[in-house]
């Protein structure tokens, strides 16, 4: 596809092969966040310490971008609005990372990134319960998005109560015979608790996709709007430290490797992703965005197996392909969703008041890509 401008053809890379290189390169960092949370739960790293560095980081580097871009965009605060901040700060950061670490220290980095695919379906789900988003069972799309969120709950129930027989690893395979419910391991390992842990990191991350969009007509400053939840975000990670860490110690960062964890998950999973990923969407759109989801499931299992010496159990890939099936089909219900409405709303009202109805009061989508980290946002 040609450049819209001359100007661009002197750099010889269309926009759309950015978009792919940059959404690969967005995938790859979004992996290596979940590796690097692992070895840092294995280095012992507080689980609290650990999200209040990260967030820190992060406010730091969005804090300027927001001041600067949104000067003259952005409305004047009210006792309201920050109330408002307040609780999309413990929806979407406290109980979004704070139900992650706490899944992921008990399970593994592939099957946190296999669980997170449920976030567009669940997301979906709660848009429904509000009546935001409409299910129209008498068209195909309407049927894929149910269809797509029964096989992602689906999924993600095999993954909780299914471990199943170890199928590969790099380490030798000590179990063959299925597991059901299992309560716990020598190392007070809990697989299902930490499939639960992780389900409600999803059910908070998609609430709050959910909840940013009234927020957003309100206060229409997305980078001002994701500062301030990061900064009470921040607030009542402190609030929660400071009755459950209080040795000193935890928060000494003592070696080299948990100070990389905490300036990557800062940096490059909560800042630099955080940029990419919203000129991903503004160029190629959310479902564009979401479409490669999936690839970072594949690459953190890649990754982990190498890293970590993971081993992959049969429940969780079967959980795994149910999931990302069920996202296809949401994603391809969304996308005809609004192919539909682009064409009804091009057809002249000659229909009376059918025709009316379809133009003036359009269906209007709530489903965002979501991003796996506290920065993201509802577009």
């Amino acid at each position: 596809m040609a450049d819209d401008t001359g100007t661009k053809r002197s750099c010889n890379v269309p926009e759309k092969t950015k978009l792919h290189m940059a959404m690969l390169a967005l995938q790859f960092g979004y992996a290596g966040f979940h590796v690097v949370s692992r070895f840092a739960l294995n280095m012992g790293i507080s689980k609290i310490v650990f999200p209040v560095y990260r967030n820190i980081i992060a406010l730091i580097l969005l804090v300027p971008f927001a001041y600067f871009l949104e000067k003259k965009d952005r409305p004047a605060l009210t006792g309201s609005l920050l109330l408002q901040f307040f609780f999309l700060a413990l929806i979407g950061i406290t109980a979004n990372q704070g139900f992650y670490l706490l899944g992921l220290d008990h399970t593994s980095p592939t099957f946190a990134s296999a669980i997170q695919n449920s976030v567009p379906a669940l997301t979906f789900l709660m848009a429904v319960a509000l009546r935001i988003e409409q299910v129209r069972l008498n068209r195909k799309d309407g049927v894929a998005k149910v269809l797509g969120t029964v096989s992602c709950v689906a999924g993600a129930m095999v993954i909780t109560l299914y471990k199943g027989p170890t199928i590969f690893g790099p380490a030798p395979i000590h179990q063959q015979t299925p597991v059901l419910l299992t309560l716990g391991d020598a190392n007070g390992k809990n697989w299902t608790l930490g499939c639960i842990y992780l389900i409600g990191h999803c059910l908070s991350w998609s609430a709050w996709l959910v909840l940013q969009s009234p927020i957003l007509k309100k206060y229409p400053a997305r980078l001002s709007v994701t500062s301030y939840t990061c900064f009470f975000g921040l607030v009542q990670f402190l609030a929660i430290a400071a009755f459950f860490e209080r040795n000193a110690q935890a928060w000494l960062v003592h070696t080299e490797g948990e100070l990389f964890s905490v300036f990557y998950a800062g940096f490059v999973a909560s800042g630099v992703a955080f940029a990419v990923q919203i000129w991903c969407i503004d160029r190629g759109g959310p479902v564009f965005v979401a479409v490669y989801q999936p690839v970072q499931t594949l690459v953190v299992a890649i990754m982990a197996s190498i890293a970590l010496g993971e081993q992959f159990y049969l429940g969780g890939i079967i959980g795994a392909f149910s999931i990302i099936t069920g996202l296809y089909f949401v994603l391809w219900g969304k996308s005809a969703e609004q192919k539909f409405i682009k064409q009804t709303a091009t057809i002249p009202s000659t229909n009376g008041e059918h025709g009316d109805n379809r133009t003036a009061n359009p269906t209007k989508s709530s489903l965002a890509q979501p991003l796996l980290n506290s920065t993201a946002e509802n577009v």
